[in-house]
């Protein structure tokens, strides 16, 4: 764990304590020190803080990646400070796996609900199998062919495009939006499993970084062709009989508010075979058994394949259930897209 101040190391250990699943190798004021100990201690998982003397959370991030890839969480107050959205998000680009908060520690209630959701996470990503980053490919990459390999579905067909995703999300998500056309024929749901505070920084960023426009969807707004759209923080994301967005505040789904499955079983229930679903990498299963329902229903679906998945957890529970029509990674989910035609 690796953070500049003594204390808040002090209160990583006391908040994670209690879990005999976690245990603390060492902590880290000093993220240069840690890198040197990183080979030696071979940690599962490895934390980090963003602002740091001599070397910061992202020099940090790109140094163990390049070096010795490990799943990394970043653990930070100042990834959700409005203004930050490229810092936030450039760590993610760079090779972390999640984002969390960083504890609260006035409320003991506070402090006990923080270090149960750290010690969980850290538990969850401890399993992420993380390889060395792969060079970006440029947007041309993704556009220059005449033809999608598994052929071109016909757009007039579809009225919506649903995507969910957990963790490794962002970072696809990114890549999907920055490489669709600027007149992409169709409107897009998208949900992202992310910790408490973080989705409006993720919202503003794919914004700023894709030909699409990025916002929230509001309650009774209707999708419009080009636009992506997520839900705002805690609640589900569904459709009215008219296909206007519905957003409410019923129990979560699987532990999750937003779910996957509710945005994807409500796309079938109102477009029916006009709804294009697309399962991208994640922990759990959340949004298999709507991905499912997409496909009963006639519409088409997508899940993202291993090999390119972060963690292939929602997909594979998809594939395996037989919901997915298709198994791609980003790259050919990009060309699918592009290749809508009239």
């Amino acid at each position: 764990m690796v953070d500049d101040s003594p204390v808040v190391l002090h209160i990583y250990r006391k908040l994670l304590a209690s879990f005999p699943e976690i245990e603390v190798l060492a902590t880290f004021s000093s993220a240069i020190d840690a890198l040197e100990a990183i080979p030696v201690l071979q940690p599962d998982v490895i934390t980090t803080d963003f602002h740091m003397p001599k070397m910061n959370g992202l020099e940090f991030i790109n140094e163990v990646m390049d070096r010795f890839p490990k799943p990394i969480l970043v653990i930070s107050s100042s990834v959700q400070a409005t203004g930050d959205e490229d810092t936030i998000f450039a760590l993610l680009d760079a090779g972390a796996v999640d984002v969390f908060p960083k504890p609260m520690i006035q409320v003991e209630e506070e402090f006990r609900k923080n270090g149960t959701a750290l010690a969980k996470k850290l538990s969850l990503i401890s399993g992420v199998l993380t390889l060395r980053r792969k060079k970006k490919l440029p947007a041309s990459a993704y556009s220059t062919f005449e033809q999608a390999p598994e052929g071109s579905l016909d757009r007039s067909g579809f009225k919506i495009v649903t995507i969910g995703a957990s963790t490794g999300g962002p970072q696809v998500l990114a890549s999907i939006f920055q490489n669709l056309k600027a007149d992409f024929p169709l409107p897009v749901a998208c949900v992202q499993h992310i910790s408490e505070g973080f989705i409006s920084g993720l919202v503003e960023w794919l914004n700023n970084n894709s030909p699409l426009k990025v916002g929230f969807a509001t309650h009774g707004g209707l999708p419009e062709k080009g636009c992506v759209y997520f839900p705002p923080e805690d609640v589900h994301l569904r459709f009215a009989p008219n296909g206007s967005f519905i957003l409410d505040s019923s129990p979560p789904r699987s532990g999750h508010r937003p779910s996957v499955d509710e945005t994807f079983l409500s796309a079938a229930d109102v477009f029916g075979p006009k709804t294009l679903a697309v399962l991208l990498t994640g922990m759990g299963s959340d949004g298999a058994q709507g991905l499912k329902t997409v496909k009963q229903r006639g519409g088409f679906t997508i899940a993202q394949n291993e090999a390119s998945c972060t963690v292939y957890g929602m997909p594979r529970a998809a594939v395996e259930s037989g919901a997915a029509d298709l198994t791609l990674d980003p790259g050919r989910i990009i060309q699918l897209l592009n290749n809508l035609i009239s």
